[in-house]
């Protein structure tokens, strides 16, 4: 059985005015799992990631890492926010130093680290995520790409055994994106446990081992693609544009042909329409 990393229990959390952003969300991160959050806008994703290191309390529910509850005193959360890391949607939220390097040797600082491993640690995270040339440039002067690895270049940093990525491909093209996922990909295989959220279907399509899907603050469901993104009901109660895979699968299902519609990743549906041409293929020779 794997590890469980983070989970929650009846998760719940009310704003201030009384509006309900979480209700009763229970969602398990196994150790080394590659995890997305989908939903619309809107749908309280930047909400439930801010519980998961303390930066928001619950109205109601708990969280648990490594199978202890989180405690909200200034002890216990600094020893959360070293095992869980937090990637913000927006960099300029988390960049504020004058330089790349000084940025990055922020969070070991604190720590108390001394100097030579903050400077091994933050040469380690740049070269990781391919910054290493820009460790003296001003963060503000980067582009979004550049300044979103530059902020994963700092939690790297702080070698926690989670990390949360809000939105971490919002706004990039797609070598950008391509560049993210390769970091997130090379950290998961070094085990480190991935959960983000997104709204971008072919993305999470291609990374997710495990997704969530998440509408108006209420857990609709959990599984991994092929329970998901195979549910056209359901992507389309959480207002979720269905991957193209998807819509190619049903489209040839409605119109008579044997096929698998839940075999939706790009090489399966591939393996699925060679498999077909050879049917067809078979039935012209009969």
């Amino acid at each position: 059985m794997n590890k469980v990393h983070l989970s929650t229990k009846n998760l719940s959390y009310t704003y201030p005015d009384g509006t309900q952003a979480l209700k009763n969300i229970n969602i398990t991160i196994y150790k080394g799992k590659k995890v997305a959050i989908l939903g619309p806008n809107g749908a309280g994703k930047s909400t439930l990631f801010s519980h998961f290191n303390g930066l928001t309390e619950a109205t109601s529910g708990e969280i648990e890492i490594d199978g202890k509850k989180m405690e909200y005193d200034k002890e216990s959360l600094l020893k959360i926010r070293q095992q869980v890391g937090i990637v913000f949607q927006n960099p300029n939220d988390q960049l504020f130093a004058p330089t790349v390097k000084e940025d990055v040797a922020f969070g070991p600082m604190n720590l108390g680290l001394d100097y030579e491993e903050v400077k091994r640690r933050v040469k380690e995270s740049l070269t990781m995520v391919g910054m290493e040339e820009y460790s003296d440039k001003t963060p503000h002067h980067l582009s979004g790409g550049q300044q979103k690895r530059v902020a994963i270049a700092g939690i790297i940093a702080m070698r926690p055994n989670i990390m949360i990525l809000d939105e971490p491909t919002a706004g990039l093209d797609p070598e950008g994106v391509k560049k993210i996922l390769d970091i997130l990909n090379k950290l998961n295989e070094d085990g480190m446990s991935i959960v983000i959220s997104s709204h971008d279907i072919e993305m999470v399509n291609e990374f997710a081992d495990e997704i969530y899907v998440l509408n108006k603050g209420e857990i609709l469901a959990n599984g991994d693609k092929h329970e998901i993104f195979s549910n056209k009901e359901l992507l389309k109660k959480a207002h979720l544009k269905a991957p193209v895979t998807t819509e190619i699968l049903h489209g040839l299902k409605e119109k008579g042909y044997n096929i698998n519609t839940k075999r939706i990743g790009l090489n399966e549906v591939i393996e699925e329409l060679e498999q077909l041409n050879v049917t067809i293929k078979k039935e012209n020779i009969d």
